[in-house]
């Protein structure tokens, strides 16, 4: 169905409302707890093994116990948020977080010591996890909820440009505890101001936190959620996506490099995936809120099997192969956005959190485990083929299962009215 020009114009009065809520969420899901760690981790590696000698293989251990966090954390911001109010748990977790990064450069020489640190901290900073963005975001965009969702995650971008070199210039000036230092008072003195000034439920009420507004949204029950064929249609179609994209990324470059190009050729073709990732996440947003959801959601996420097709070829010319890493990230960049945009449409906003916590949660682990088959599959067969014909898969059945769907729910379009 061809769309009008009304429909496809922008409508500019959210943004003029709820520009200040777009700035928070952006710097929000840069600082956030998954993406800081995550980003700047690698700059922290060689600093933690020389100071105590730990391996590289057992540094990296500390990331799946930051994911196991994560997905403790996911399955209780949601209830926090509805009993206590979004504004109080997000200044709360940022004060937690803070401590938690300082309490951290008190690590011993046991690597444990790490592993509870990484454990923990994405537990004491639930509050400001993209979750929590995400359904702010929700609250104060509705004809444009795709679009300002692509936005406010894009935020990653800026943690990835920006989080490493700074946590590396604060190691070189100081040592490693500088990097949770810095963290600490990226939360205390960015984020928290913003929080304090910017951060509002757009709903006249007596709560001024929020509480009572969000217990009064439409949607679906948390029971009925979970009980519904399209929630767990989504966690599987979306699950196996990110399992083949998580995989596809970390192996993108060893796989070029491995048909015989080097290692700045194998670099700058991953670099088109990074630039189709953030292009491929701000057009998907803006098409989500005009087309069927799930067509769209499909067609870009079926992008991804089409690129590990070309890689399965032989051909080893530079433009196909770019071509290939551009439609892997096309389909990537989208994901995220794709997750909460459904979540909020089919299943409303009242239980937002705690139903797109399970998601998450689901997806981290998904995450977590995605590595551990690639590297199993790449000893076994020696080859990238068996991981490449995965990912395919996955990324052909996913997009089919949310062909499903049906009709978004009349209940799940309305967005709070925001009041200036």
């Amino acid at each position: 169905m061809p769309t009008s020009k009304k429909e496809a114009a922008i409508d500019l009065r959210e943004f003029r409302q709820g520009w200040k809520i777009l700035i928070l969420s952006v710097a929000g899901v840069a600082i956030s707890i998954n993406a800081a760690l995550l980003y700047g981790f690698g700059t922290l590696v060689m600093p933690l093994n020389e100071a105590f000698g730990w391996q590289k293989a057992e540094l990296q251990a500390a990331i799946t116990f930051l994911f196991g966090g994560a997905v403790l954390s996911l399955q209780l911001v949601g209830w926090f948020n509805l009993r206590y109010g979004m504004k109080r748990v997000t200044v709360v977790s940022l004060l937690l977080l803070s401590l938690g990064y300082l309490a951290t450069t008190q690590l011993t020489s046991s690597i444990w010591t790490l592993y509870l640190a990484f454990a923990l901290l994405p537990i004491l900073g639930m509050g400001a996890l993209a979750v929590t963005w995400t359904q702010l975001l929700s609250l104060w965009y509705d004809s444009n909820r795709g679009l300002a969702l692509a936005i406010g995650l894009s935020g990653t971008g800026i943690t990835a440009a920006t989080i490493p070199p700074l946590m590396a210039w604060g190691i070189e000036l100081w040592d490693w505890r500088a990097a949770f230092v810095i963290l600490a008072l990226l939360n205390l003195l960015v984020l928290l101001p913003l929080i304090l000034l910017w951060f509002r439920i757009p709903v006249a009420g007596p709560a001024d936190d929020g509480r009572d507004s969000i217990q009064s949204l439409p949607g679906m029950s948390f029971s009925a959620g979970v009980r519904s064929r399209r929630f767990w249609t989504c966690n599987l179609a979306l699950g196996l996506v990110i399992s083949a994209v998580v995989g596809l990324v970390t192996s993108t470059v060893p796989m070029l490099q491995s048909r015989g190009l080097s290692a700045s050729e194998a670099n700058l073709i991953f670099s088109g995936f990074g630039i189709s990732l953030i292009v491929g996440r701000l057009l998907i947003g803006y098409l989500l809120d005009r087309v069927w959801p799930p067509m769209i959601s499909a067609i870009s996420l079926l992008l991804p099997a089409m690129g590990c097709l070309i890689f399965l070829g032989d051909s080893n010319q530079f433009i196909v192969l770019l071509a290939a890493a551009v439609m892997i990230g096309f389909g990537a960049g989208a994901e995220f956005d794709i997750a909460a945009f459904l979540i909020a449409r089919y299943f409303g906003l009242r239980e937002y959190g705690r139903l797109f916590g399970v998601h998450q949660g689901l997806n981290t682990v998904a995450s977590a485990l995605a590595p551990l088959l690639f590297a199993y599959l790449l000893a076994q067969t020696g080859g990238y083929d068996a991981m490449l014909i995965y990912s395919a898969v996955c990324c052909l059945i996913g997009p089919l299962l949310l062909l499903t769907l049906g009709r978004v729910p009349r209940f799940a379009g309305n967005a709070i009215p925001a009041h200036s």
